[in-house]
C-alpha cells in the first residue's frame, strides 16, 4: 500500500485457546506505515500468542488479520512481507556479519550481487559498516541486537516485529538501539510493532499501545490519547525525608485532599488523593496543583518533585491491568 494513512496490518477479533484455556479473546487493531506500536500486557496476557499469530507461526481459531491487503490464509505471502526480531535469536559465530546478511538476502531470492550489496547497505544502516567483515563471536550484545534488526529487514518488509530488542543492554546501548528502531519507521515507512517489559522505552518513542490483560485488550490507541485514561485525582510529591510529617499536616488541612500517605519513609514522597476526579472539566481543576504546592512552600516545605500519578503509561498499564482482573 502506499498510502500512508491506510493500515498495513488489520486484526479482527483473532481468538485462540490451549484446550480450555482462552489465550486471546478477541484481538482487534490496526497499525499504520511508519508508525510504532507498542505491545503491552502482564505475563500470561496473552501477547507471545498474538505474536505468534501474527507472524504465521500458528493459525488463530478465529477470526482474520491481513498485511497489506494479504489475508492470514496466505502465510507464504504475508512471510514476504514482515521481519521478525524474537527475544532469543541465536547468531552463528563463525561467520561475519556481511555473510550473514547476504545469506539472508540470497534466501529471499536475491542473485549474490544484489544480496551483497544489499548487505552493505543494511550494515550502514545499522551503524556497522565498520565491523561488517568481523565474526559475529566477536561482537557485543549490542552490536548482535542491531544484526538481527538488520537481519530482519532484509526482505524490505512493511512489519516488523521486534521482541524486546533492548534487553541486556546498558542505557546508552537502549537509547541507540530505540532511536535506530524510530529512524527505520520514520524513514522507510514500516510499521513497527515493539513489544516490551520497559514502559518507559514504550512511551518514549511509541506512536501507538496496545495493553492486553488475560487475553483481551483493555485499551488501544495513541500513547498521549492512553495517558488520558489514567487516574485524575491523584498526585505524588517527593520533599525532604525530614518535612515529612508537617507537609501531611498541611496538605490535609486542604479541603480537596481526601488522604495523605506515605509512599516510603527513606525517598521523601507523598501520595495526595484529591476528594474529586481531575479530568480538566472545570476551573478548580487546573488550581489544585498551586494550591497544593503553595500550601507547602508558604510552610517553608521545600518541594523536589511533583506529578499526577495517572500522568506515565506504568501507571496506566498498572490500574488498567489490575481493573481487568478484578
Amino acid at each position: 500500500m502506499d498510502d500512508q494513512n491506510q493500515p498495513i496490518l488489520i486484526a479482527e477479533e483473532l481468538r485462540k485457546s490451549y484446550g480450555q484455556r482462552a489465550a486471546l479473546r478477541g484481538l482487534s487493531f490496526s497499525l499504520q506505515g511508519g508508525r510504532v506500536l507498542g505491545f503491552l500486557g502482564p505475563n500470561g496476557a496473552g501477547k507471545t500468542t498474538s505474536i505468534r499469530i501474527l507472524t504465521t507461526i500458528m493459525q488463530p481459531d478465529s477470526g482474520n488479520f491481513s498485511v497489506d491487503g494479504i489475508n492470514h490464509k496466505h502465510p507464504e505471502k504475508i512471510r514476504r512481507k514482515i521481519g521478525v526480531l524474537p527475544e532469543s535469536l541465536g547468531f552463528p559465530r563463525q561467520i561475519t556479519g556481511f555473510e550473514y546478511l547476504t545469506y539472508y538476502g540470497q534466501l529471499y531470492g536475491l542473485p549474490t550481487g544484489a544480496a551483497k550489496d544489499n548487505a552493505r547497505r543494511l550494515l550502514s544502516e545499522v551503524g556497522l559498516e565498520a565491523r561488517g567483515k568481523s565474526l559475529i563471536g566477536s561482537y557485543s550484545h549490542g552490536m548482535r541486537q542491531r544484526v538481527g534488526i538488520a537481519r530482519a529487514l532484509v526482505n524490505k518488509p512493511l512489519v516488523v516485529f521486534l521482541d524486546e530488542p533492548t534487553l541486556g543492554l546498558d542505557p546508552r546501548g537502549q537509547q541507540e538501539l530505540l532511536a535506530l528502531i524510530q529512524h527505520i519507521a520514520r524513514e522507510y515507512g514500516t510499521g513497527v510493532i515493539l513489544c516490551s517489559h520497559s514502559l518507559s522505552e514504550i512511551e518514549g518513542i511509541c506512536d501507538d499501545v496496545v495493553i492486553l490483560s488475560s487475553g483481551q485488550v483493555v485499551t488501544q490507541g495513541p500513547v498521549n490519547q492512553i495517558l488520558g485514561k489514567g487516574q485524575r485525582n491523584v498526585y505524588r510529591i517527593q520533599i525532604p525525608v525530614t518535612d515529612l510529617a508537617p507537609a501531611q499536616e498541611e496538605l490535609t488541612k486542604l479541603s480537596a485532599v481526601l488522604r495523605v500517605s506515605l509512599l516510603g519513609e527513606m525517598s521523601g514522597w507523598l501520595r495526595v488523593e484529591l476528594t474529586y476526579s481531575n479530568n480538566g472539566s472545570n476551573p478548580e481543576d487546573y488550581s489544585i496543583n498551586n494550591r497544593l504546592l503553595g500550601a507547602l512552600i508558604q510552610a517553608g516545605i521545600p518541594v523536589m518533585s511533583f506529578e499526577a500519578e495517572g500522568s506515565r503509561l506504568q501507571d496506566v498499564f498498572l490500574q488498567l491491568t489490575e481493573e481487568a482482573i478484578k
